[in-house]
């Protein structure tokens, strides 16, 4: 069938559209409207608490969710989201091995995640953000120049700036040039590099690929070209991680995410950095309670690909065993 007037042209076109683009919420899906973490915060009691707010599809493709806090997790279930309005029940786990349903009712609008929960305890308000994501090429390569039959080692620190742009230090036993123009797009990270000594001025351009944890590329100059390959510092550890958390109370269930710079959270709390060094993984967890902090220290190690250690404070230990999350994409056949 061919479209040959205007009018039919447009309806075909609609008609197309409509078959291709789907419903209004799967097109947010696939934006990711709602996927991913929020930054959730409340207030019930006089009580202020953060809490994060995870969202994915289960094996079936149907929405799940997460209420991470500070006791640890809890799943949320017949999470709806449709044309902007979000609901879900919540089954708390409490200390004694018992548990607390709740539900909530609110709306995602303009980036903004707002809305209520109640339960047989009251009910209070809930406002929070899409959590930041940190670009993937963030954080420290070691990198090897191949130079005739030479490997000349060297380090790669890529940040991100308070405006979200990427920044890059190299520092090598030949100094370290002032780069610029740091890009990274789909798996190709592009920068420039300047020699900072007037009297050994040069000049390169940078291009590589990234897959997974390993970058390999060329720099450039008017002199030649010279082969790179580098991998990522603290990559066995870096990720997400489902941990079980068991002490003399019982067992619970808590995330650790670990940031390509080695940031990360333990459950909604800020760690400002996570120590890996031969396999063994060490890092202090600080939690502020109005004018009172607690501090823990996890200390531990990665082994057959498991988290394990001791979390410790004052107050006595908690055994921790972690298994990292694997993201898993399945091609949808066409319809």
């Amino acid at each position: 069938m061919t479209c040959r007037t205007s009018l039919k042209v447009v309806l075909c076109i609609s008609l197309l559209l409509a078959v291709f683009a789907g419903p209004a919420s799967a097109q947010q899906a696939r934006r990711g409207g709602l996927y991913g973490d929020w930054i959730v915060k409340s207030e019930f009691n006089g009580r202020q608490m953060e809490s994060i707010l995870s969202f994915s599809r289960d094996r079936e493709g149907n929405m799940s969710g997460q209420w991470i806090g500070f006791m640890g997790i809890s799943e949320l279930k017949d999470v709806k989201f449709e044309e902007g309005q979000l609901s879900f029940t919540r089954v708390s786990p409490g200390r004694d091995g018992q548990t607390s349903t709740s539900t909530f009712k609110g709306t995602l609008a303009e980036g903004k995640l707002s809305g209520t929960v109640s339960s047989e305890r009251g009910e209070y308000s809930v406002t929070g953000e899409r959590a930041p994501r940190m670009p993937r090429a963030v954080g420290t390569w070691d990198m090897k120049l191949k130079m005739d039959d030479r490997e000349v080692p060297s380090t790669l620190i890529i940040g991100v700036d308070k405006e979200g742009a990427l920044t890059a230090q190299w520092k090598s036993e030949r100094g370290e040039p002032t780069i610029s123009d740091v890009q990274y797009e789909r798996g190709t990270l592009t920068f420039k590099a300047k020699s900072a000594n007037p009297d050994r001025a040069w000049e390169v351009t940078f291009e590589g690929t990234m897959e997974q944890d390993k970058l390999t590329g060329t720099l450039k100059s008017e002199r030649g070209e010279i082969a790179v390959e580098g991998t990522r510092k603290g990559a066995a550890v870096i990720g997400t991680w489902n941990l079980e958390v068991a002490s003399e109370r019982g067992t619970r269930t808590q995330r650790l995410t670990v940031n390509p710079d080695l940031t990360g959270r333990y459950g909604t709390v800020l760690i400002k950095q996570i120590s890996l060094q031969d396999g063994k993984v060490d890092f202090p967890v600080v939690m502020q309670f109005g004018d009172q902090s607690f501090e823990m220290r996890f200390s531990g190690k990665i082994e057959d690909s498991k988290l394990v250690g001791e979390m410790t404070s004052d107050r006595g230990s908690q055994k921790i065993t972690g298994t990292k999350v694997v993201r898993t994409f399945q091609r949808r056949n066409a319809q």
